[in-house]
This record gives C-alpha cells, structure tokens and sequence, in this order.
C-alpha cells in the first residue's frame, strides 16, 4: 500500500489497485519527482492532470502539497474506484474536492478539454508500457492544446523504452533514470 509523503494529508495511507494491470510509482521516484517540482515551485496553486491515473497516488500528493485543483484520469474499472476512494480520503484531509477523477480514455478527455478552453499547469502521464510509441505520441500531441504556458508535463515510461516522439509544441527539457523507471520532463514551446 502506497502513502502520502507530504503536505497537509503527509502519511495517509493510500489504496493500490489489486493485481498487475497497474504499475505504481516507487516512493524513491515520487520523493525525488515532488522534490524536484518544490524546488521549482510548480504545486502550490497550480491545476494537475493526471493521465493514466491507476489508483491516482501522484495527483493525490500534489493536492496535499498546494495543487488547486487535480483530476484524475482514468479508463479502468478497478482503478476508477481506487481513485475514488483515494480521492475521497485526500478531499476529506483538505476540507475541500480539490481532487475529481474522470472516467474514460485519456485522448477523449484531453479532446474534450481542448473545445473547454481551461489550461493546465502540471500533467503527470504514467501510461501502461504496452502503449505503443505511436499512440504515445498521439496522446501527446492532443495534450498540447490544452497546457497553459509554463507548463510542465511528466512523462513516467521504462527506462527501456525509446525517448518519447515529441510533437510540435512541446520540447523535452530534461530527463531522470531511477533503475527501471525514466521521467522525462517536457515544457510547451
């Protein structure tokens, strides 16, 4: 079971997904990825995606460290309600709904919010590894029109996995290896 590092809901125990259809973030990734977004001052205030959301533990931690407003992204049924009790209990902890999860795919999410107009801050995407390189780079694609400037996405993949196709629009700035896992950094342009 994974858990809250910091911020107003720190230690609170969070629900996993049962089985191996999610791949949750290791603690050593998540300490070290929220630290480095402190240092850089990109939660407090800021409104979060998080695609490909599983039980939802990086949307939740940037709730309980200032985001102000996250949302949950995610198709599958046993990680919907992962999320949403996940949700519920760091929505409790902040007197607020900071937190909302949105069922379905992510591109139909990020086309819907293309036509809103609304932009986002931060975005984590943590999407499974069978995603193929060219549906990655789609998503990207339509995850361009909806980042406000500033922005910075996340992208969690396998170290084993090519770097990511970027579109126009977005420019990866930097990248992390953490044993199996790879973060790259990427800003709108």
């Amino acid at each position: 079971m994974g858990r809250i590092i910091a911020g107003v809901a720190g230690g609170l125990g969070l629900k996993s997904v049962p089985g191996d259809a999610t791949r949750p973030t290791t603690d050593r990734v998540k300490e070290a990825l929220f630290s480095r977004l402190e240092s850089r001052d990109e939660l407090e205030g800021s409104r979060v995606l998080d695609l490909y959301a599983g039980s939802g533990a990086l949307g939740v931690e940037a709730a309980s460290r200032g985001a102000r407003a996250v949302v949950l992204v995610e198709q599958a049924p046993k990680a919907i309600g992962i999320c949403q009790a996940n949700a519920a209990l760091v929505n409790k902890q902040l007197r607020s709904d900071a937190v909302l999860v949105r069922r379905g795919a992510v591109n139909s999410f990020l086309a819907a919010e293309e036509e809103s107009g609304r932009g986002w801050d931060l975005v984590f995407m943590d999407p499974p590894y069978p995603l193929t390189e060219s549906e990655l780079a789609a998503t990207l694609q339509a995850l361009v029109p909806v980042l406000d400037d500033g922005a910075l996405v996340v992208l969690e993949r396998s170290s084993r996995s090519p770097e990511p196709t970027w579109p126009d629009g977005l420019e990866a700035v930097s990248s992390k290896k953490y044993g199996e896992t790879i973060l790259w950094f990427a800003e709108p342009i």
